[in-house]
């Protein structure tokens, strides 16, 4: 198949050119990070449909986004569900990450893991919706992956997809504006009869953005433990929610282990400052390994990776840099660059694994406009 390009002038108006939209699918849409980035670039971007399977990042997607796309936007089902159940719409884009739990650098890789599989119905969803361009996020493991290898070898002259090709490098968030050091495998794909596209244009080398900066109007002190009890029907389901980002300023009941380590832990700090007394049996003797782990953020560097456990110090330097605490809701999501006009909906593990899974807004933003320019 040959992707016809016009070859006459085109005559369109620049004040009529400028409003045309850009259609685009979103596919392990999450809570819409790479929708949000896209938005943020241009409302000329319209999501014609949003595939997840998670029914809470599902329903905020669609409180986020139904007011802008339409309420029925989002398809609340698996991306094999909705091939079978939908007719797959003709679009300029195709954007989204297949999990990568799999492949992932954190806790038990398993190769066989049928996540990482999913890349297939990715890549079967171009070949039906016919885009221009795609974008393919994932960890930067996946660059070494065997479902890489293999989404490669799609492209081959013999392949499924010989009628495309991609670009790929790994991007840090930071690089691009985000909060957060968090570095992505980054495939942007386009019809051979296109020209390559490349990788947009770093902008912040040298000037990282700060967890100071991001933390600048966010108030320290934090009372509160738990949501408020409103909820809302999504997909014939009532779910907490819908919840505005800084009502997510929420702490946690800490055990009192905590409360005596927190104090211990100095500016920059981590578990190895605390008293013998106080670390856990497996830390005794141990002065080597992560040094994130009880960790304090630093003020005038970006944040660590935001992950989907960050309200567990335990789990990395997700202290809050001089609270006695781990860092909120909230502040996830600012880290993450999650604007004030995004909704949430869900539980505060539900939503917290949004976050942590979500694109960050600004490398979004930036894909977004590069690709623009060539849209």
């Amino acid at each position: 198949m040959t992707l016809q390009l016009p070859v006459e002038v085109d005559s369109t108006p620049d004040s009529d050119r400028v409003t045309q939209t850009i259609s685009v699918l979103d596919l392990f849409a999450g809570a819409g990070g790479l929708t949000a980035g896209f938005h943020e670039a241009s409302d000329r971007f319209h999501v014609e449909r949003a595939v997840e399977l998670d029914i809470a990042a599902a329903a905020t997607f669609s409180a986020t986004f139904g007011p802008t796309f339409g309420k029925d936007v989002v398809y609340q089902g698996g991306i094999e569900g909705w091939l079978r159940d939908e007719d797959v719409p003709n679009v300029d884009v195709i954007v989204g990450g297949p999990p990568c739990q799999g492949f992932s650098m954190l806790g038990k890789r398993d190769t066989a893991d049928k996540r990482n599989y999913l890349w297939q119905e990715y890549a079967a969803t171009i070949l039906r919706a016919q885009p221009k361009y795609f974008v393919v996020e994932n960890v930067a493991a996946f660059a070494n992956s065997q479902q890489f290898q293999d989404f490669t070898e799609s492209t081959q002259p013999d392949g499924m997809m010989r009628d495309y090709t991609f670009e790929w490098d790994i991007l840090n968030a930071a690089d691009y504006g985000a909060f957060q050091a968090r570095k992505r495998a980054i495939l942007i794909g386009r019809h051979r009869d296109l020209p390559a596209v490349g990788m947009p244009e770093p902008t912040h080398i040298g000037r990282h953005r700060t967890v100071r900066q991001a933390f600048k109007h966010i108030p320290p002190v934090v009372t509160e433990t738990q949501l408020d009890g409103r909820t809302k029907e999504f997909f014939g389901v009532r779910l907490p929610g819908v919840f505005r980002p800084f009502e997510l300023h929420v702490g946690r009941d800490y055990a009192e282990i905590s409360k005596l380590r927190f104090p211990e832990i100095p500016e920059g700090g981590n578990r190895f400052d605390l008293p013998d007394r106080l670390k856990a049996p497996c830390w005794i003797g141990h002065t080597s390994g992560s040094g994130d782990v009880m960790g304090r953020l630093h003020w005038d560097r970006p944040s660590v990776t935001i992950r989907t456990e960050f309200f567990k110090p335990e789990k990395g330097r997700y202290l809050h840099p001089t609270e006695h605490r781990a860092i909120t809701h909230y502040e996830a999501a600012v880290l993450q660059g999650f604007p004030d006009t995004h909704r949430f909906v869900g539980s505060k593990t539900a939503v917290a694994r949004q976050i942590g899974n979500a694109v960050p807004i600004p490398l979004g933003r930036a894909i977004a406009n590069h690709l623009l320019g060539q849209l």
